[in-house]
Parts: structure tokens; sequence; C-alpha cells
């Protein structure tokens, strides 16, 4: 079959790879009829996430048709099944998944003791992701075995378009757990840093949930037309001052809850903590740049709530936490627990609350997968999502 595999910094292929057979019995093996370009398949493609190997297999976002299914996995899934892949891979059955922290399923990992060593204790196995978490291959490919298949799906009932659930797998759910994590109230003013493609899901869903006002920032103006679209205050850090123009709004306050949809890759270069995070990631001093986070623990309302959904994959430095701990901050953050929302998120597109197709700027065949890698992560063409069809 053909697959995006990743080669090293910047160099990702159009190549020929195994097929995918079922190796354990809860295994399904799904088709793929349309995946994406997620901001975090950029943190791979250039290399500041650790325990990725030549020949890595891309994509975590993804959905198709169940073409195979192993024995344990039948009493849910058949053949024809139309599913939603979601990215994180869950067991249904360890202490974690029953509580619904899917995330941090304790058993999905296989490379469990290489992230017991490095986090403490394991997270979940990721589809496309680095071998920290697991390794498994991702779905930017023709087909895709999804272990414990029998769990890690979503199945999507007929009259839906694959543009309109297919974020289910990924972006939709973070940004609504960016959102809900923040335990948002009618007189919330939320601000979120990052209009890519889960800032702009993270603006409709804190608007869904009856914040007062979002505030959206970024300096890229299509992605800024695209959350004012949505409802959001728009703020370019390029030509005026965050904090002032935050203060602003709320009356000098501060906004109660703040939202990272950027992550390790800050873009602010004028100011000096961002220059200084360059300077100490070029030297590989530092793995990630923070000034998105030293922004909202400055700028948010005492007693606030900061979450983080934006990806960070190592070191930080220079973070002020005795202004985070005496504001009386809340730190809310992790990858996204897909399953524990997509049943209430599947129904909010059925009955026409948000249709999340309003996000993709490109599509294209698998083939032109490497191109638009380049075009995505330098913004070219006002691209903001892209949705691969193999």
């Amino acid at each position: 079959m053909k697959a995006l595999v990743w080669h090293g910094t910047a160099d990702v292929r159009y190549d020929t790879v195994p097929d995918p057979e079922i190796e354990q019995p809860r295994d399904a093996i799904v088709k793929v009829t349309s995946c994406a370009i997620c901001g975090s398949d950029l943190h791979l493609y250039d290399h500041f996430m650790p325990g990725m190997e030549k020949g890595d297999i891309l994509g975590h976002e993804f959905m198709g048709e169940v073409v195979d299914v192993g024995a344990e996995a039948k009493s849910a899934l058949k053949v024809g099944d139309r599913v939603v892949v979601p990215f994180t891979i869950w067991c249904g059955e360890c202490d974690q998944c029953r509580r619904g922290n899917y995330s941090v399923c304790e058993r999905s990992n296989r490379n469990k003791a290489m992230a017991d060593k490095l986090f403490g204790h394991t997270t979940a196995g990721l589809f496309g992701y680095t071998h920290l978490t697991g390794g498994y291959p991702g779905g930017q490919a023709e087909y895709v075995r999804v272990p414990f298949a029998d769990r890690t799906h979503v199945k999507i009932p007929d009259g839906l378009t694959d543009e309109q659930v297919l974020f289910l797998g990924d972006i939709f759910p973070t940004g609504w757990q960016a959102a809900a994590q923040c335990d948002i109230q009618p007189t919330d003013t939320v601000a979120i840093w990052g209009c890519g493609p889960v800032g702009q899901m993270t603006i409709r869903s804190a608007i869904l949930l009856g914040a007062k006002q979002v505030i959206a920032i970024d300096r890229v103006p299509e992605r800024l037309s695209m959350a004012k679209a949505g409802g959001a205050i728009t703020i370019n850090f390029e030509e005026e001052s965050v904090v002032e123009r935050l203060n602003e709004l709320t009356g000098g306050k501060g906004p109660e809850k703040c939202i990272d949809a950027v992550g390790m890759e800050a873009h602010a270069t004028a100011t000096l903590d961002s220059m200084y995070d360059r300077a100490k990631q070029a030297l590989a001093l530092e793995s990630d740049r923070a000034h998105v986070l030293r922004e909202m623990m400055y700028v948010c309302r005492p007693a606030g709530t900061l979450s983080i959904p934006g990806v960070y994959g190592g070191l930080i430095d220079k973070v002020p936490f005795g202004m985070s701990m005496n504001k009386g901050l809340t730190w809310r953050m992790g990858q996204t627990h897909v399953n524990r929302w997509t049943d209430d998120l599947l129904r909010r597109i059925q009955e026409g609350q948000i249709d999340p197709s309003f996000v993709i700027t490109h599509t294209v065949g698998l083939a032109d997968g490497p191109g638009m890698y380049e075009t995505f992560r330098d913004k070219r063409d006002g691209c903001i999502k892209v949705v691969l069809k193999p």
C-alpha cells in the first residue's frame, strides 16, 4: 500500500509499505477514506519530538471503512462499518479507561517501559506518533491496523460526509476538551492563543459552552478572519500588545480562562523571552518555546484557569511559576480523552449546531501530502487545514 513516511527532519515521502494485517484478536483493519495533517504532525515534521524513527508512517486523524475484524472485536465491529478512529488507543479495561481517562490508558502503549522511564508513568498508545507513545503506524495511508478496535472507534451513521465527521478523531474533541476543562461560566471571558485548527475548534466550543466573550490571538490574516467568523474578538499580536488589549477588553481584570492552542512552537519573535527561547532551542538547551505559557500566566485573572491542549514535548525554561502560584491559577492539560466527548459532539453535528468542515482549506490526494506538509507549516496559500484522500 501507499503511505506518508517520515525519513527525517522536513523529509516526508509517499512510499510503498507493507499492508497491515490482523496481529491481535481485538484488532481491525480500516481502509482509509479521508485523513488529515494535524498541527502536532508538524512537531514531528520539524523533528521537535523525540522518539521518531526513519520509516515511521505518519498521521493520527483518519477515518474509513472496516475491511477485516479480529475474533474478539466482532461483537463491536463488522466489515463495512464506517468509523472515525480516535488518535488515542484505549483498552477500555484498565483503571484509567474505566475513569474515562483514555489518553492515559495503562495498556495500549507497547513501549510502556520507555514511557515509564521518561514520564514516570506511561501514557496511551497514539497513532502515527513518537515511539514514546508506541510507534504505531499512522493513518496517512491506504490502510491502518487499529489495536483494541472494539473500543478505539467512533461509528458514523448514514447521512454525514467524511468532511463533517473526520475531525471527531482529534481536533474537534481536542478543542472541546480545552474549553470544557475551563468550566466556563456565563460571565467568563475566554482568551485563546493560536487560531490554527485546534484553536478554531476551541473558539466554537467556548461559544457553544456559553462564554460571555471569546478572544482569539494570532498573526495570520486567514486564521484571524476564520476566528472572527466563528464569533471571536481577534488580536493580531504583531500589530498590538496582547496584554494591553486583553486588559482593555476585561476592564483591567484579565480573562478568567486562558487556553494555549499553540504549544511548543510559539511563533512570537519580537519579545525578549521569545528571542531567548529561539537561541536556547538552536543550541539544543531547550526543546519547547514557552512564550504563550508565560503570557497567559501574566495576563490571566487571579484564581483563573489555564487550559493547555497545545502539545509540549520536553523542557521549557524561564517559566515564572511563582507568579502562577501566588495568583492561584489552576492548570488543566493533557492529550485528549477523545471518546469521552464524541457521542455528544456527534449529536451536535447531526443537529446542525456545528459543521466542523468549515476549517478545511485544502483537499488533495495522499500522493500530494509531502508538499502539503511544507505548505501547512509555512502557512502558504491561506492553508489552515489539509484533508488527504488516499
